[in-house]
C-alpha cells in the first residue's frame, strides 16, 4: 500500500526508544539492588530516598554506564542514593539559589535583569543526587500546563527587559514533543524574548530522546540553545555522541555545564579528558560549577580551593575553547561569580606584572596616558 492511504508502520518499543527507557527506569531500592551490588551505605540511602527525600529514578541506559560492583563508580555516585544524604553540614540550604525568593510569577524565576528561568516540569530522566532543586523535583506535579504557565507568559510580555529565557524544570525534554513545542512556541510569541535555552541532561542520561522528530519540531523556533550537563568521561558514550551531533548538525549550539563533584571529577586529568571529548563533538565546555550547597550533599561537594587548583593545572594544557569558566552560584540567589587562579603578581602605575602558566613573570606596560 502506498500514497496517502499508506498505514505507517508501528515503531517497535525497546531500549533504543526513549519512552521505553522512561517506562523501565529503576525507581526503587529493590530495583537498584537487583541491578547493582549495593554497598550498605547505598542500600540505606536508597531505602531512605524511597521513604522521604529526593526520589530514585535512573534510566536503564544510564545505569548501564556504571560499574556494577564499585560503589565509588562516578556514575553511581551521581545517581545512587547514599546514607550520607541524611547528614546536614553547615551551609546546607533547601533552596540554595534562592529561587523561591526570586519567583516573579508561578514557575518563573528572575535573578538577573535580562533573563528568567521557566520551570515547565518536575520530572527528570534521572534524579541526580546533587540536584539543586531536590526540594521540588519528582514531587508528583509533573508537566505544568500552558494554562498554569499563563501568568509567567504575561509577566514576560510585560517586562521586555527579559530577553533570554531558560526552559528548565525538572528536564523539559522529558515532556512529549508536542507539549515541549507548544511551550517553546508560546515563548516565541513574546517579541522581546530573543533567545531560548533548553536546560536538559537528556543527552547524558537519555540520549535516545534526541530524535529526528524532536529536532525537526524545534528547528522552526530557533535560536534555541541547548545547555547540557556532562560530568565525567564515562558519559561520553556512542549514544551520547550521536545525540549531540544530531543537535549541532540541526543548528542547536550545545553548551555544557559541569558540576565539580568529590570523587566524580575533582581531578584535572578527568576534566581534561571530559572537555577534550566534548570539543570533539562540537559541544562547548561553558561552566565548571562549584556544587551548590544543597541540603544533604556535603559528601559530594569540594572546597572552593579545589576547583581553583584544578583550573590552574588546566590553564595552558587546554585550548581556550575547551576551558570553561569556574563559577560559584552564590547562595540565596545573589548571582554567579567567576573565580580562578590569580595571575596578577603586582600592579604599579602603568605596569602590571603577570604570572603565566609556565610560572614565568612578565610585565605588561600600559600605553601612555591619553594615547
Amino acid at each position: 500500500m502506498s500514497g496517502r492511504h499508506a498505514v505507517p508502520r508501528k515503531r517497535r518499543s525497546g531500549p533504543k526508544d526513549w519512552g521505553w527507557q522512561l517506562r523501565h527506569a529503576i525507581d526503587t531500592a529493590e530495583g537498584l539492588d537487583r541491578e547493582l551490588s549495593l554497598s550498605p551505605e547505598e542500600l540505606a540511602g536508597a531505602r531512605r530516598a524511597e521513604e522521604a527525600g529526593l526520589p530514585i529514578r535512573v534510566t536503564p541506559y544510564y545505569l548501564g554506564l556504571s560499574d556494577r560492583t564499585d560503589p565509588r563508580c562516578p556514575i553511581r555516585l551521581q545517581c545512587v542514593p547514599r546514607a550520607e544524604e541524611s547528614v546536614e553540614v553547615p551551609g546546607d540550604l533547601a533552596d540554595p539559589l534562592g529561587e523561591e525568593a526570586h519567583e516573579v510569577a508561578p514557575n518563573l524565576v528572575q535573578r538577573y535583569p535580562d533573563r528568567a528561568l521557566l520551570l515547565a516540569t518536575d520530572r527528570c530522566a534521572v534524579y541526580c543526587r546533587f540536584c539543586t532543586r531536590s526540594r521540588m523535583v519528582g514531587d508528583g506535579g509533573g508537566v505544568v500546563s500552558l494554562e498554569r504557565l499563563g501568568p509567567a507568559f504575561a509577566y514576560l510580555a510585560a517586562h521586555p527587559e527579559v530577553r533570554d529565557v531558560i526552559l528548565s524544570g525538572g528536564d523539559p525534554l522529558t515532556m512529549s514533543t508536542d507539549r515541549l513545542v507548544r511551550v517553546v512556541a508560546r515563548l516565541r510569541e513574546v517579541p522581546s524574548v530573543e533567545t531560548i535555552r533548553l536546560a536538559t541532561r537528556t543527552p547524558v542520561t537519555l540520549p535516545q530522546r534526541i530524535t529526528g522528530e524532536l529536532v525537526r519540531a524545534l528547528k522552526p523556533h530557533h535560536p534555541l540553545w541547548v545547555m547540557t550537563h556532562f560530568n565525567h568521561p564515562r558519559e561520553l558514550s556512542p549514544e551520547a555522541e550521536r545525540a549531540c551531533k544530531r543537535l549541532v548538525d540541526s543548528g542547536f549550539p550545545v553548551m555544557n555545564q559541569t558540576v565539580l563533584l568529590r570523587g566524580v571529577n575533582d581531578e584535572a586529568a578527568t576534566l581534561e579528558a571530559l572537555f577534550r571529548g566534548l570539543v570533539r563533538w562540537r559541544v562547548r565546555p561553558y561552566y565548571l560549577l562549584q556544587a551548590d550547597p544543597v541540603r544533604g550533599t556535603g559528601h559530594l561537594r569540594t572546597a572552593v580551593g579545589r576547583g581553583i587548583a584544578i583550573m590552574e593545572q588546566l590553564q595552558g594544557r587546554l585550548s581556550g575553547i575547551a576551558l570553561p569558566k569556574l563559577i560559584v552560584d552564590t547562595p540565596r540567589g545573589m548571582g554567579k561569580v567567576p573565580i580562578g587562579p590569580d595571575y596578577v603578581v603586582s600592579r604599579q602605575p602603568g605596569v602590571t606584572r603577570l604570572r603565566t602558566h609556565r610560572g614565568v613573570e612578565v610585565d605588561y606596560v600600559d600605553p601612555p596616558h591619553g594615547s
